[in-house]
């Protein structure tokens, strides 16, 4: 990276919890410093629509919202231009879904910014979801190349049609740095902290494991989620990840 430093964010933390209720808890518990990302994803989203954003702009909170795009290039671009009116910091599309569809939805999501008079969000590709191994990848997707090959792969693709970043394993993040820029974000979910079980998740890292792989930010759901006291355990995580080494 040239010696560049490298920009970190905040944690963000998944709000995937079933209920209204279950969201603005943790929304209100959560207004600590340095304040969380917090990311709205489908369940809440497809449930509440854009209210249960303002909910959490009220809050002073800044908003990932993890819809993952995956269309033909003008439905996504439409969605897109949608989605940037809404104010929020980062969204999500599929690279799968492939270069005419990213840049389509690039367009779109800066589009709808500029139209509302708002910075644009940053849009981050996804590559291969944290559930995804080897085996699934050869056996269910028959896909050829290995499961990095096939991230750098996506990668390359996304940043070529627009996007800002992925969202990867933090396992991934070196691979990645090396064929794209060094302003490229990777976003990597499958955090578990050292002893958490790793649930549906198969490619995990700690949240110190992800700041010395490079991610730029870490996305958090049950480990802060469903801690007894959700602060603590934010505020740990938090400490771990963005603490540089002595």
């Amino acid at each position: 990276m040239g010696g560049k430093i490298l920009k970190r964010y905040s944690p963000m933390v998944a709000i995937d919890v079933a209920t209204k209720d279950a969201a603005l808890a943790l929304f209100d518990q959560l207004t600590v410093e340095p304040r969380p990302i917090l990311k709205i994803g489908m369940e809440l989203y497809y449930h509440f629509g854009p209210a249960i954003i303002k909910e959490a702009q009220h809050r002073g909170f800044k908003i990932f919202l993890d819809l993952k795009l995956h269309d033909i290039p003008n439905t996504v671009q439409r969605a897109m231009f949608v989605l940037g009116q809404l104010g929020v910091d980062f969204t999500t599309i599929h690279a799968a879904g492939g270069s005419a569809m990213v840049a389509a939805g690039a367009q779109g999501l800066r589009a709808g910014a500029a139209a509302a008079g708002l910075p644009a969000p940053k849009l981050l590709a996804i590559t291969q979801l944290t559930s995804i191994d080897e085996k699934v990848l050869h056996n269910e997707q028959h896909v050829a190349l290995s499961l990095v090959e096939s991230v750098q792969n996506y990668a390359q693709l996304a940043e070529h049609a627009g996007a800002d970043g992925v969202v990867c394993s933090a396992q991934e993040v070196r691979a990645i740095r090396q064929v794209t820029g060094s302003d490229f974000l990777c976003v990597t979910p499958g955090i578990r902290p050292q002893g958490f079980a790793k649930g549906d998740q198969k490619r995990v890292v700690t949240p110190h494991q992800a700041h010395v792989l490079g991610s730029n930010a870490i996305v958090v759901g049950r480990p802060i989620t469903q801690a007894s006291d959700p602060v603590t355990a934010y505020q740990a995580i938090e400490k771990e990840f963005l603490t540089e080494a002595d």
